[in-house]
């Protein structure tokens, strides 16, 4: 059931006294506030299965629909592909490479039981449930599902409750015991820690896929969705409530898509097995998110890059662009906004669907008009502005700023990646190894690729940012975006504010960074790039990738030079720098106010 505000008003004649109370759960979640469950809630659970995500009614009508739609049809075949070569892929076995992660097992244990689960249901052919059933005993016959890095055992929660459901009906009782019993003992009464209520995606991870997995056997043991889904309804605000006001996700385009999947996973679990959802969706702000990963993915078809993103296959010609994103159907169909569904499908011309992209099916629609600026407030603000869509060649930037000290940040306030002529110029390199000593702990700021030396941002007096430093988005309108980047320096300027600006036709970037120094220091403007650079006599720099140009001239300060320097080539397990270079800048700055700024400009092709 969709939230609706008028609903407040209905829902108490409609079923009694469950509803009344469900009624105050929608406006205390409204308000952003933790609602209260009511003690009775499962009165509304459906005793069939399957009832997850994915219930036998919604399932004929997507049966029906393909009669019609060839694009669903297309989408269902690349599920069955899938699925067949699940029938032959190895055995899941409890594997931690790292030392540390199962995700890699767990992962794989949900794709297969959604393709193959998909497969059994649509078709009907034993095969497919075989096989979903074989990987869930093994993965229920494992020692642990790695609680303590509990992500492992919530999404191993929502691959077996998935399954449980889905094979119900081609599994004797026998076996039905021996999943139910693996479910209960490794996920249900695995220890969560402090997961479930933190304010990152770990709480939609946790909270999703105990959800999931609790709701698969609340029939036969009630007493986890008792315990869980109260918890879950509780907690979830304390994360979800950075999708306020307009969906942006703090830790980036990348997260943005783990946390949202596992949102909707509680969300649809809730709805399909208990026809609603304690108002969880209409928390401020995630019915709005599908604008996030549109707006901040680049002509070229991948995604901003910031906050331990990883960057792979950008400038590779031969690449399609991001992955696909399911949750945008969701959040399509949940929230009837067709044009998060329509970016979607543009993405699946070059890739093959998954199985929740027909689960969660929305045909195609013509999408509306869009703007060709864009601001994402919260507390780690987006901006990004481009000449048009649906051109490939547009020229497009992306803007960071908010806080330093955020989940996965890096000391980036005022980074901006750049794209024009299908080239993405100014990169930002994203993660490291996550498992490198330190990494999410105190040495997290000795590694380059998290320091503002790597990044597209200023250092001041040789150093990078505070990081106590947090930068408001002041401005956002008609190709021009200011950020306040003055407490990330505060120690060594009393005001750094970057304005980025395109030219009146959109062919251009202005960056300008105005600067009010407590000293006189040197201040190194830098930009990461994987294109070739030369720097000519009179200090401007032309960069060169795949066949296409960008024009860098300094306007000011007039006597300065590009330079080009090469990024520090660590040893593993650091992710290598090799084929990454620096365009710096830089310029003996005075006491007081100052300026740099920037022109860069691709050299566009006759007839552009």
């Amino acid at each position: 059931m969709t939230y609706n505000p008028k609903m407040k008003k209905t829902i108490r004649i409609l079923v009694g006294g469950v509803w009344l109370a469900l009624a105050s759960v929608l406006g205390a979640a409204e308000a952003g506030k933790p609602a209260t469950v009511p003690a009775d809630f499962l009165q509304t659970l459906k005793q069939e299965h399957p009832r997850l995500l994915l219930p036998e009614a919604r399932l004929q009508e997507l049966k029906e629909l393909a009669g019609t739609d060839l694009l669903l049809q297309r989408y269902v075949k690349d599920v069955l592909k899938a699925a067949d070569h699940d029938l032959t892929a190895r055995p899941l076995k409890h594997e931690i490479p790292d030392g540390l992660r199962l995700l890699a097992t767990s992962r794989a244990c949900l794709d297969r039981t959604l393709r193959l689960g998909l497969a059994w249901r649509w078709t009907g052919e034993r095969k497919y449930a075989n096989q979903g059933i074989a990987n869930l005993l093994s993965v229920c016959a494992f020692e642990d599902w790695n609680p303590r890095h509990f992500l492992d055992t919530a999404e191993m929660s929502a691959a077996v409750g998935i399954g449980y459901d889905w094979f119900f009906t081609a599994m004797d009782e026998k076996t039905r015991g021996t999943i139910r019993q693996g479910l209960i003992k490794l996920g249900m009464k695995a220890p969560p820690g402090w997961g479930v209520n933190g304010v990152n995606n770990w709480n939609m991870v946790c909270n999703g896929g105990l959800t999931v997995g609790s709701l698969a056997i609340a029939d036969s043991d009630p007493e986890y969705a008792k315990r869980i889904i109260p918890r879950a309804v509780a907690n979830l605000p304390t994360a979800s409530k950075y999708y306020a006001p307009d969906g942006a996700w703090n830790e980036g385009p990348a997260y943005w898509q783990y946390a949202t999947s596992y949102m909707a996973f509680a969300i649809a679990a809730c709805d399909s097995a208990l026809g609603h959802d304690f108002g969880v969706g209409a928390t401020p702000g995630y019915g709005d998110s599908g604008w996030f990963p549109i707006y901040t993915t680049g002509p070229s078809g991948f995604l901003l890059c910031f906050a331990d993103a990883e960057l792979d296959k950008v400038n590779d010609p031969k690449a399609n662009g991001r992955d696909g994103m399911p949750v945008l159907f969701f959040l399509a169909r949940k929230y009837k906004n067709p044009e998060f569904s329509a970016a979607e499908h543009e993405v699946l011309k070059t890739r093959s669907a998954e199985a929740l992209h027909v689960v969660w099916y929305d045909p195609p629609r013509t999408p509306a008009p869009r703007q060709l600026d864009r601001l994402f407030r919260g507390s780690v603000p987006v901006a990004v502005m481009r000449s048009a869509w649906n051109d490939r060649n547009a020229l497009w930037v992306g803007v960071k700023g908010g806080f330093n000290k955020v989940n996965h940040g890096h000391l980036d306030l005022g980074n901006f990646e750049m794209e024009a002529q299908g080239v993405r110029w100014a990169l930002d390199l994203g993660s490291d190894d996550y498992n490198l000593p330190g990494y999410f702990g105190k040495q997290r700021w000795d590694f380059w690729r998290l320091k503002s030396a790597s990044h597209n941002v200023l250092l001041i007096a040789g150093m990078g940012q505070l990081l106590k430093g947090d930068a408001p988005i002041t401005e956002c309108a008609e190709g021009r975006t200011v950020v306040d980047l003055t407490t990330a320096y505060d120690d060594r300027a009393t005001q750094v504010v970057r304005t980025m600006m395109l030219n009146k036709p959109r062919t251009a970037v202005l960056v300008t960074d105005q600067l009010d120094l407590k000293a006189a220091a040197e201040v190194v403007w830098g930009m990461t790039t994987d294109a070739d650079i030369t720097v000519a006599p009179d200090g401007s720099a032309m960069l060169a990738r795949n066949g296409r140009q960008l024009m860098a001239t300094i306007v000011e300060p007039q006597d300065a030079s590009f330079a080009s320097e090469e990024t520090p080539q660590e040893p593993q397990p650091h992710k290598s720098n090799a084929g990454y270079r620096r365009l710096i800048v830089k310029v003996a700055a005075p006491v007081g106010k100052s300026a740099i700024t920037i022109r860069l400009e691709p050299i566009l092709e006759k007839g552009r």
